[in-house]
């Protein structure tokens, strides 16, 4: 079970939404700063969200993204966030980048994810954003109507690596992962699924560990390390424990 901080990026600055909302932010200083931090503290992999780049839908930091992705080779950087076409992929596989995660044309235009399935074989993860089971696009400002689950089992026909799943109602919110619904969603596929939205503490972490044999790989995590709720190497030695034997 792999923790993955959240590195969010808004106007050049690391910072956390609540509830994906643009103004409702709260800085945490600079992005490569907080890589090296996080990197240092025992992260196998990093998140990076271009947040201007979902809501414009082109990328706005990928100078940044490109310096972080630069610095630790060693480690696995997927990034989302503004990625609507090939050259975008392309640019931030060539910076070292080994994933890119499609959210919001996932959702408006599927067969993109097909395409870029065949172009860049193993390096597309498909972010799902939802909602009681709804699914959002455009930075979480809008709900489609489009199931959770009929989704991602046409992304996984499509050959996308993972899936993010987050339960948008609460990210940011310090309520607790939803375990349950990423569950049912893991319970449908064959693929990989990441966790996202919610992780308050270690207990959290426990109730993932006691679900990863259900298909959870990883759990993405932000406000709680950033505010102190979960301190991050704790919690990733806690889950090597944890889940080790299954």
């Amino acid at each position: 079970m792999e923790l993955i901080p959240a590195i969010d990026i808004k106007d050049g600055k690391c910072v956390r939404l609540r509830q994906g909302r643009m103004d409702a932010e709260t800085v945490y200083g600079d992005p490569v700063q907080m890589a090296e931090r996080w990197v240092s503290a025992g992260a196998r992999r990093l998140h990076l969200v271009d947040l201007n780049g979902a809501v414009n839908g082109r990328p706005g930091n990928a100078d940044i993204i490109h310096a972080i992705a630069e610095k630790h080779r060693g480690i696995i950087i997927q990034v989302g966030g503004g990625i609507r076409d090939e050259d975008t992929i392309q640019t931030y596989l060539n910076a070292g980048v080994n994933f890119v995660i499609i959210g919001t044309r996932a959702v408006t235009t599927p067969h993109f994810v097909s395409d870029v399935c065949l172009e860049f074989p193993g390096h597309i993860i498909v972010s799902l954003d939802a909602k009681d089971g709804k699914l959002a696009t455009e930075g979480w400002s809008k709900l489609s109507h489009h199931d959770v689950v009929d989704m991602a089992r046409r992304f996984e026909d499509e050959g996308v690596a993972s899936i993010v799943y987050t339960d948008i109602g609460r990210d940011g919110m310090l309520s607790s992962v939803n375990v349950e619904s990423t569950v049912r969603l893991c319970r449908q596929v064959k693929i990989p699924v990441i966790a996202s939205g919610g992780i308050q503490n270690l207990d959290d972490i426990r109730a993932l560990c006691a679900a990863a044999s259900e298909g959870i790989v990883g759990a993405i995590t932000g406000r709680a390390i950033y505010e102190g709720t979960l301190d991050f190497t704790a919690a990733q030695k806690l889950a090597d424990k944890l889940c080790s034997g299954r």
